[in-house]
């Protein structure tokens, strides 16, 4: 399955890529919100996103919202994972489509239990 991986810092994607890919995840990545949606849309078979919420050009909760606005992907399952944590935040990302929110650092074991959760559901 393929995990579409959208943040600014390189350091982190490079850091979740592998830890995806040792739970025999591929991952595609992307450097914001504006590209995310255009690696998505090259990744029509992308099962889940994990996506930061402060970046530049498109902030991670407009992507979310508007791949959730998108028919062939509204029902991609999206992970926040990021240093937000405020309850205002969580409930922006909850009407943005994001089911679940992970605060940085994350703990890789704890992420691959949860993504593993998510698309056995799907």
């Amino acid at each position: 399955m393929k995990i579409l991986v959208v943040d600014d810092s390189e350091t982190l994607r490079v850091q979740l890529k592998q830890d995806l890919e040792k739970g025999g995840f591929q991952v595609v990545e992307g450097v914001d919100g504006v590209n995310g949606i255009e690696v998505l849309e090259k990744n029509k078979d992308v099962a889940l996103i994990v996506c930061d919420v402060n970046m530049p050009n498109m902030d991670g909760l407009t992507m979310c919202s508007k791949v959730h606005q998108t028919a062939e992907f509204k029902a991609i399952p999206i992970f926040m994972l990021t240093t937000e944590s405020g309850p205002e935040m969580k409930a922006k990302g909850k009407e943005a489509g994001v089911i679940a929110w992970i605060t940085k650092p994350y703990v890789a074991e704890k992420m691959l239990a949860a993504i593993g959760k998510v698309l056995k559901k799907t």
